[in-house]
């Protein structure tokens, strides 16, 4: 019966992993920047500039290859997608005029096609890999 109750960790650790490493890539990359910028026009941009997206996006690339080269697929699309959803609604979730669950959305939705949609072409080629060496 214990052997019974442990089964579900092993694949659900690299969940937890991706989620993790996805809460502490938003902090490192998007939660220190917290303050729009004003141009000299009026007009307002930010909080987070393009290169710290894209530093994340890449980050995140790293614990999403990871689990889908392990066959872990689920993990590499949920876990990064559970992990950014939940940083942007913390980080997010002060803002007055109440839209910011529209952000949270798109993030959940973005984050979930953009991972789907790479782990199933790295899942493609670790398995075109091993066909081709056998």
């Amino acid at each position: 019966m214990r052997q019974g109750l442990l089964r579900p960790t092993p694949s659900l650790l690299p969940a937890l992993v991706t989620a993790g490493i996805s809460l502490a890539g938003w902090a490192a990359w998007l939660g220190w920047d917290q303050h729009r910028d004003i141009h000299p026009d009026g007009t307002t941009t930010g909080p987070y500039e393009a290169w710290q997206v894209i530093g994340l996006v890449l980050t995140l690339l790293v614990p999403v290859y990871w689990a889908a080269s392990r066959h872990h697929g689920t993990a590499a699309v949920l876990g990064p997608t559970i992990g950014l959803t939940v940083a942007a609604f913390h980080d997010w979730s002060d803002d007055a005029s109440g839209l910011y669950m529209i952000g949270v959305i798109m993030v959940m939705a973005g984050s979930l096609a953009a991972t789907a949609a790479v782990s199933a072409v790295i899942g493609a080629m670790s398995r075109g890999g091993r066909r081709a060496a056998h």
